[in-house]
């Protein structure tokens, strides 16, 4: 069996998709190869918050971009997606000032965003513990998505309205090039030809191409979350990204006070150790969504890190949120890991084994939020 498409993608988590997604809208025929009945990854373990609020302005701009996207995309198709924002919380004097910074960044940036003052912040957020809360920085254009799902209606909307075909329980086990034209053959034997092929399967590639992998600088990060049971009639709106959340993210690293604020922090402490930050995300079940933890290992020694969950981490985690939000119950009904990769010294892995055959993968925590708007650039430089 032989099926013939004008591109073919490797990976059916977010960022296989969107290229796959872009690609489409060129009116390119595509194929898009899933190893397992859905996607299982980085793609599905994640909090589901599409905030460009955290990034750096380079990937900021990809991901307001993807907020464009994402709305676009919900019109045609209800993928999960909930426009109640992003709420930085401060806990303290430092990250107060971290933030009033960050908000004269946007501006310049021309990124909305809205200083909350701490009565303004306990209104909006309700259980949001007064001795925590110092002010918040808001920002109304970030979405809420439940992942899982989202990519599920997501394949179904690219298939049923833009034609892309996909073929799930499809392990691809060789790749190759031969005169401008690409190969992916199945474990079953299926060969798929294409003039250009993107591979996003994560740090997976390595089955594909060890030797580019054992070379390369990616690492894999470990994160621990969990989810409560249902919270009855409680809401709580948005994204909610704590202190740890602000010491943490690349865009207040751009701002004046941080380097400073950090070189003060306790270097050897738990959270640092496990690389902890508090968020908060309702599902829409009523449940909440809290992490998350971040362990680190070259990829090639992914396995390292272990396939057990850490129950001092998330002894810490439950601890630490108490002290933030008082949810009507913090009784947990799942606890998870994720794993994705990420580059040590760039902000994404690009690789050209031949002229056509494109890996692309070590996005990081970016993955929700960049892909979108990245994609459609990598797929505009792909094709000019």
């Amino acid at each position: 069996m032989t099926t013939k498409f004008d591109l073919i993608v490797v990976g059916g988590g977010i960022l296989g998709t969107f290229h796959a997604y872009h690609a489409l809208k060129k009116n390119l025929k595509v194929a898009l190869l899933e190893r397992n009945s859905v996607p299982q990854g980085a793609t599905v373990r994640n909090f589901g918050q599409v905030v460009p609020s955290g990034m750096d302005l380079k990937w900021q701009n990809f991901g307001r971009e993807s907020l464009e996207i994402y709305n676009d995309l919900h019109t045609q198709a209800d993928l999960t997606i909930r426009k109640n924002g992003s709420v930085y919380i401060a806990s303290n004097d430092e990250e107060l000032q971290l933030i009033e910074e960050l908000s004269e960044i946007n501006k310049n940036n021309g990124y909305e965003s809205i200083l909350l003052s701490k009565s303004e912040c306990i209104q909006k957020y309700d259980g949001l513990r007064s001795e925590y809360c110092k002010g918040g920085l808001f920002f109304p254009q970030e979405l809420s998505v439940d992942s899982a799902d989202m990519i599920v209606k997501l394949h179904q909307l690219l298939q049923d309205k833009f034609g892309l075909q996909i073929f799930y329980n499809t392990t691809v086990v060789e790749t190759n090039e031969d005169d401008k034209k690409c190969i992916a053959v199945s474990s079953e034997g299926t060969e798929f030809h294409a003039s250009k092929l993107i591979i996003c399967g994560g740090h997976e590639f390595k089955t594909l191409y060890p030797k580019v992998f054992n070379e390369s600088d990616l690492e894999v990060s470990k994160l621990q979350m969990l989810q409560t049971k249902p919270q009855g009639i409680y809401s709580l709106q948005g994204n909610i990204l704590t202190g740890l959340s602000i010491r943490r993210y690349e865009s207040f690293s751009e701002c004046a006070s941080f380097q400073k604020i950090k070189e003060l922090e306790d270097k050897n402490s738990f959270e640092k150790k496990f690389g902890i930050h508090i968020l908060f995300k309702q599902a829409l079940d009523g449940s909440v969504i809290l992490g998350d933890s971040h362990e680190y290992a070259d990829a090639r020694n992914a396995d390292d890190l272990g396939f057990d969950l850490n129950m001092e981490i998330d002894e810490f985690m439950i601890n630490e949120a108490k002290k933030i939000i008082d949810l009507p119950t913090y009784e947990i009904q799942r606890r998870w890991f994720g794993v994705y990769s990420q580059c040590k010294s760039k902000d994404i892995f690009e690789h050209n084994p031949s002229p056509n055959i494109h890996i692309i993968t070590g996005i990081g925590g970016k993955g929700m939020t960049g892909s979108g708007g990245f994609s459609k650039f990598n797929i505009d430089k792909i094709y000019a």
